[in-house]
């Protein structure tokens, strides 16, 4: 099929800033598709014009009807870049579309703080919860964060501050490109309580203080980094735990008596292109996850409230991953787990108690896999000494669906 729609980027200096290929294509289009903002960049002419409506999904809709006309969209900077092509290619073929890329906001801001690309962190906070920035954030990390809107640099001021990188660097670029382009730089404690322009995207290179608590996305974060009530997989249970799971980009884990959601988070976190459903009945556990989900970084986490397996009909996403932390023996629910599990799925299952690892044995005995003793022991003061306290011994038991 000959390509129909194309996707045009623009910046702020409008069809000035444009190659001749791509205003060539702006010009001659039948219909110009686009926001108030871009297609005011563009001089009257004949084209139809419509605008983006809200939901998106109606444009979108009227777009396809528009089949076979020369139909443009004007989009920002690099429409493949957390832009309008990326939801476009969902619903057009790749031999329909045409995009035509200028250099978006994460270049511009790159090219004027001198900072390579390759080695600064790309993150998004509009339309998405700004606590995705903590999963990027140690010392020294370079960051640009493409804004919402104009309170954005306020309120990532007052989450840095929060959480012990209140002495970073930050510069706020406003509407880069445009005749009335501006910079402001300082610490990012400086900018409580700041307004900028909407059109803004923020560098920052992250200086902790001694109140910062740096963590590493390898699994087996310490216990503590967790709000829980003693309902947590161990920090050393969990790093083996996540090694079963193998999480991979793109693939979803239902976590099936999350307690304090601690392995649905490190699965998050350890693979930030995944998707984790922390399924959970006691309702203060429920919020204490969806806070833990928020402060590590991974906000975007799911939290079912509900009991297994009943809870499975809320969940619209099949799982290519499954774990079973609580209520293994509870009659019925692995065989539940298993048969929502894809094809070529990991199902693991961890057993503290002699109900949970009869379960977990017999259901082997169907199925094969393998079968793990996890036994950890830790120092600690006994009297004027020094002793090995053992933990509860687990079993761990993985199995691949095929």
């Amino acid at each position: 099929m000959t390509p129909w729609l194309t996707v045009v980027g623009i910046g702020e200096d409008g069809l000035q800033g444009l190659g001749l290929r791509a205003r060539r294509l702006v010009e001659g289009a039948e219909v110009l598709v686009g926001g108030a903002r871009h297609l005011a960049k563009i001089p009257p002419g004949r084209a139809e014009r419509v605008k983006w409506e809200a939901p998106l999904a109606a444009t979108i809709a009227r777009l396809q009807r528009l089949r076979g006309r020369r139909v443009t969209v004007l989009a920002s900077g690099d429409p493949l870049h957390y832009g309008v092509a990326a939801r476009l290619a969902r619903h057009f073929g790749a031999g329909e579309m045409t995009v035509v890329p200028a250099p978006g906001a994460f270049s511009l801001a790159a090219a004027r703080m001198g900072w390579p690309i390759a080695d600064t962190e790309l993150v998004t906070v509009h339309g998405r919860p700004i606590e995705n920035v903590l999963l990027r954030l140690f010392p020294g990390a370079r960051l640009l964060i493409l804004s919402r809107d104009g309170e954005t640099p306020s309120r990532l001021a007052e989450l840095l501050v929060r959480h012990g990188y209140g002495a970073s660097a930050m510069t706020v670029h406003e509407r880069m490109a445009g005749a009335d382009e501006a910079r402001v730089d300082g610490r990012a404690e400086g900018f409580r309580d700041h307004h900028f322009a909407d059109l803004n995207t923020i560098a920052l290179e992250a200086r902790a203080e001694s109140s910062a608590r740096p963590l590493s996305r390898v699994p087996g974060l310490p216990d503590d980094a967790f709000e829980h009530d003693g309902q947590i997989t161990k920090r050393e249970v969990r790093a083996a735990t996540l090694a079963a799971l193998a999480p991979l980009p793109g693939e979803v884990l239902w976590d099936v008596g999350a307690g304090s959601g601690a392995v649905a988070i490190e699965w998050m976190r350890a693979q930030p292109r995944t998707m984790a459903f922390a399924v959970e009945r006691n309702a203060d556990r429920c919020a204490a996850i969806a806070r833990n989900a928020a402060q590590l970084g991974v906000p975007r986490f799911v939290v079912v409230a509900g009991e297994a397996p009943a809870a499975f009909t809320e969940i619209a996403r099949e799982p290519q991953a499954v774990f079973v932390g609580g209520g293994a023996s509870n009659a019925g629910l692995i065989e539940a787990c298993w048969e929502a599990l894809t094809d070529g799925g990991r199902l693991v299952a961890n057993a503290v108690t002699l109900e949970a690892e009869q379960a977990v044995l017999a259901f082997h005995a169907r199925h094969g896999g393998s079968l793990v003793r996890l036994a950890v022991s830790r120092a600690e003061p006994l009297g004027g000494y020094t002793a090995w306290r053992a933990a509860v011994p687990v079993t761990q038991y993985a199995v691949l669906k095929g």
